[in-house]
């Protein structure tokens, strides 16, 4: 690595190209999808999961999932395919938000 690129540059630049290529493999698996597409792409994922708290009170498994990724996505006019997209590249973004930032508070 050249003395002049900090690792911080280069910590945020693998992260961003990271999240970028989950939020395009898992667009590829699930945009156009049926439910039950979209359902067995993303099924054992932390995307999964992270949707599954954003689910509908009082549902479980699958529904709570499906609604979680639906009101993720409607968030940003999309739908369930959205919410799977988002949830699948969010905890790569926040790794990656993290490594940044402690690289950054270690740097001179």
């Amino acid at each position: 690595m050249s003395k002049d690129i900090k690792g911080s540059t280069v910590v945020g630049g693998v992260g961003a190209v990271a999240t970028v290529g989950t939020a395009a493999t898992t667009a590829s698996a699930v945009v156009g999808g049926s439910a039950a597409t979209i359902m067995s792409a993303t099924a054992g994922t932390t995307g999964a999961a992270l949707a599954a708290t954003a689910g509908t009170a009082g549902t479980a498994g699958g529904a709570a999932i499906a609604s979680g990724m639906a009101s993720i996505g409607s968030v940003v006019g999309g739908g369930m395919a959205t919410g799977a997209i988002i949830t699948a590249a969010a905890p790569i973004a926040a790794i990656a938000a993290v490594g940044y930032g402690v690289f950054k508070f270690f740097e001179d």
